[in-house]
């Protein structure tokens, strides 16, 4: 085997999975200029980590409007489904986070989809500023 051949089938490099945290942690701390400035360069907004959370489920939970917004702008899947099946809509909607909410439902998040679902995790928590949302 050549070394070619064995660097084909190895994983990311240490300056790829540097890249790829510095990406989650600015997604869960709304870091939406250093997010843009990747995307614009050509990160992929549906980019995952090892639980299947995507950038915009980072950024929806932990209640980042302008950067879930941005994602979305950059094509991030409002419906993407975690390895748990929680889509970003229900965990705006398991944390209150309205605003959120409010941009996800504009891209087209499906309220149903996921387990739970967007709307069973409003109605559990009494969300119903959010529950009002998805009518």
């Amino acid at each position: 085997m050549t070394d070619n051949a064995a660097n084909s089938t190895a994983g990311p490099d240490d300056e790829t999975l540097a890249l790829a945290h510095a990406l989650f942690d600015a997604a869960r701390q709304g870091d939406a200029a250093l997010l843009g400035s990747y995307l614009e360069a050509g990160a992929p907004a549906n980019m995952t980590n090892a639980a299947g959370d995507s950038l915009l489920m980072l950024a929806a939970y932990h209640g980042h409007a302008p950067a879930v917004r941005l994602l979305l702008q950059h094509g991030a899947d409002a419906n993407s489904v975690n390895d748990r099946g929680q889509t970003p809509l229900a965990g705006a909607a398991f944390k209150g986070y309205t605003d959120v909410a409010e941009a996800l439902l504009g891209a087209g998040a499906d309220p149903d989809a996921g387990t739970p679902s967007a709307r069973a995790a409003a109605e559990m928590f009494a969300r119903t500023d959010i529950q009002a949302l998805m009518g």
